[in-house]
């Protein structure tokens, strides 16, 4: 009896299947899906022997944005422009047919360039004059005035030169005596001391046997004596 219940089932089974197709399609349709879900798990957990994956490409970053900003620079100083200011002519200011005397008061005074021997010889500082004091037969007492026009102490030295005489004697009035010394017909006499400033002193001397009653020559250093004209 169960042998024929079998045999029974089964063509009813195989009609069921045959009289609705859907339901074949529906199953493969099932069954492929749960194997690409598997192939994808196990795709994804284990990489198959041998298959070498590639590597992700090395990505660039990009470039960020800086933050700070560079300080700016201040301004160049700018040159102030400076326009020259016309300079009116005298011509311009002075009135026509007038010029400026020296002598009026506000004029520009004229100004002349000094001589060229007064800007190079300075005067002496000492100066001398001669003059007779007294005077005998062939014998004479003389006289050579000095005189400190400088601003401060100097020494000084007269030269006399008296041909054909004999120096008698010599003195300085009112001061230190110097020195005396003979050279021929020159006689050279030195201070004792040193002539203040704006002082005078004078030296004296007397000679005898003389044809005149004056040196030919008389200096206080480099300068000449006056008085022997």
């Amino acid at each position: 009896m169960s042998g024929s219940r079998r045999t029974r089932r089964t063509p009813d089974a195989s009609a069921a299947v045959a009289s609705s197709p859907w339901i074949v399609v529906s199953v493969g349709v099932v069954v492929m899906v749960v194997l690409l879900v598997v192939a994808l798990g196990a795709y994804r957990g284990r990489a198959p022997a041998g298959l070498v994956l590639p590597e992700p490409e090395a990505t660039m970053p990009l470039p960020t944005p800086s933050v700070r900003r560079a300080a700016a620079e201040p301004p160049a100083p700018v040159a102030p422009r400076l326009t020259p200011r016309a300079t009116p002519s005298p011509s311009a200011t002075r009135p026509a047919g007038r010029s400026p005397s020296p002598s009026a008061p506000g004029g520009p005074a004229s100004v002349s360039a000094p001589p060229v021997e007064s800007a190079l010889v300075s005067p002496p500082p000492v100066t001398g004059t001669y003059r007779v004091v007294e005077e005998f037969n062939r014998s004479f007492v003389g006289e050579v005035l000095l005189r400190n026009a400088s601003g401060t102490d100097q020494e000084w030295t007269v030269r006399l030169t008296v041909p054909d005489a004999r120096l008698v004697a010599s003195w300085v009035e009112g001061a230190p005596q110097g020195q005396v010394s003979r050279s021929g017909d020159t006689w050279t006499f030195t201070g004792g001391a040193g002539l203040a400033p704006g002082g005078t002193v004078p030296l004296r001397f007397q000679y005898d046997r003389t044809r005149a009653n004056r040196p030919t020559s008389c200096t206080v250093g480099d300068a000449a004596c006056a008085g022997l004209d």
